[in-house]
């Protein structure tokens, strides 16, 4: 295994990123608490496009407010339009908790607004409306840059009760709103009270409205994330994410809660991992579904193991999505030829560790799908994992996508994507394997019927 060996010619400027803005990941991460409204301070494009993008991947309604920068205010500050645009929120939909995300333009311009936001808290009453601000400029960072900042900033902001409770704090990482919810159904299933950070299970991925909602059902309350300092410990999916961004050490630092950060529990010994956390935690071990579930997966590497064993995949996108699918392949018998995510990680640092021992494996950071088509012509991969970003290049290649992650603007339900546990590895498993069937049959000049 190798960690950026392989050098491309240097460039001034991203070509085509695997990554996307953080105030994205910001919005993202505030749409996971219940009766929030995500907003942003800078021109009102970046909450469109946002919207837009979230919109397409997720299916589902996302309002986000916005300071609306126009030429005076980029000259001047946005004092006036951020006061404005707060009290409009609050008059127009009551929250609980307003989620603010600075964006390139307010950045740039020195905008303090930390200090706007006390003087705004000095002048209006706002009743039991919170205020949570991230600072999220897209040059510094990618969107999981923006969506673990704002996951901090909710921490420090709102966990101050140190009652103990007996429950757990999760930060899950930004999985997929059904990977949230087989979380949540483990923990049920345990008997385990927990206090996830976010949860957008429902709030991204809910049902029909017969009328129009303020907010969607679903999300942590705020009373729960205020009692997040009265845990029994925390849980970090989030292994390679930058630990000064941890929520969880943040917890343990201040309140003494055992942080875990542990890496997105995909495959048997990843699920294991995380599984074994929840069992002890709970006193009790795993219901028997559960164990049932393991067993198929096993059952199922077996079965497949001809189709699947050598065969070389390409996964990008965050540090924690590729190195937990890197992982995953491995244990699988695949070789995770190429393995890229974006520089707001802590991959090169132990991604040595964790795929010790798979050959011809490599690991870059920071590549953008330009560095990516270089590679991926030498190392001629069987199968690209990741969002629908990579589609154009694995079309161009002639390889199979297996869609993960985000976004997925080119199919239906990328909400409802799972990886993470038993089941969720049992789904991935099977896509990946009837991807690559798939494209044999296709590429066959008989066409198989019988594989």
């Amino acid at each position: 295994m190798t960690v950026s060996d392989y050098q491309t010619a240097p460039h001034e400027a991203t070509r085509n990123a695997c990554y996307l803005c953080a105030p994205l990941g910001a919005s993202i991460a505030f749409s996971g608490i219940a009766r929030c409204l995500p907003y942003l301070h800078g021109g009102q494009g970046c909450a469109t496009y946002i919207r837009r993008y979230t919109i397409s991947h997720f299916r589902e309604p996302m309002d986000i407010a916005s300071s609306s920068f126009g030429e005076e205010a980029t000259v001047f500050g946005g004092k006036d339009n951020l006061f404005c645009g707060l009290k409009n929120v609050i008059s127009q939909y009551q929250p609980d908790l307003i989620g603010i995300a600075s964006t390139c333009l307010s950045e740039t311009i020195g905008e303090n607004v930390p200090a706007l936001i006390e003087e705004f808290r000095q002048s209006v009453d706002l009743g039991e409306t919170q205020l949570v601000f991230a600072s999220t400029p897209s040059y510094a960072g990618s969107h999981l840059t923006g969506f673990h900042k704002a996951v901090l900033a909710t921490a420090k902001a709102l966990a101050v009760k140190k009652e103990e409770h007996g429950g757990i704090n999760i930060m899950p990482g930004m999985v997929s709103p059904a990977d949230i919810r087989y979380i949540k159904r483990i923990c049920q299933d345990l008997g385990i009270s927990a206090a996830l950070l976010p949860d957008y299970s429902d709030t991204l991925d809910g049902v029909s409205w017969p009328e129009y909602h303020c907010f969607p059902e679903g999300g942590t309350p705020v009373s729960v994330l205020k009692g997040m300092g009265g845990a029994k410990a925390s849980i970090e999916l989030c292994r390679f994410s930058d630990p000064q961004l941890s929520a969880a050490s943040f917890l343990e630092k201040c309140h003494g809660l055992p942080a875990y950060r542990i890496g997105l529990p995909v495959g048997v010994r990843a699920a294991d991992e995380f599984m074994d956390l929840l069992s002890g935690y709970a006193g009790r071990p795993l219901p028997d579904g559960y164990t049932r579930e393991r067993g198929r997966l096993l059952d199922a590497y077996v079965d497949a193991h001809k189709y699947v064993f050598g065969r070389k995949a390409l996964v990008y996108g965050d540090a924690d999505f590729v190195m937990g699918i890197g992982r995953f392949l491995a244990e699988i018998g695949m070789v995770p030829a190429l393995c890229t995510a974006d520089k707001g990680g802590n991959l090169a640092g132990q991604a040595e560790d964790l795929l010790a021992g798979v050959e011809k494996a490599v690991v870059l950071e920071g590549a953008d799908f330009a560095d990516i088509e270089t590679l991926a012509a030498e190392l001629k991969p069987d199968i690209f994992i990741g969002s629908s970003k990579g589609y154009k290049l694995a079309r161009s290649l002639g390889v199979p996508l297996v869609r993960l992650g985000f976004p997925v603007h080119d199919r239906l339900g990328g909400a409802r994507l799972r990886c993470v546990g038993y089941a969720g590895t049992q789904e991935l498993f099977d896509r990946i394997v009837n991807a690559l069937l798939e494209h044999r049959q296709d590429e066959s000049d008989i066409g198989y019927s019988y594989m």
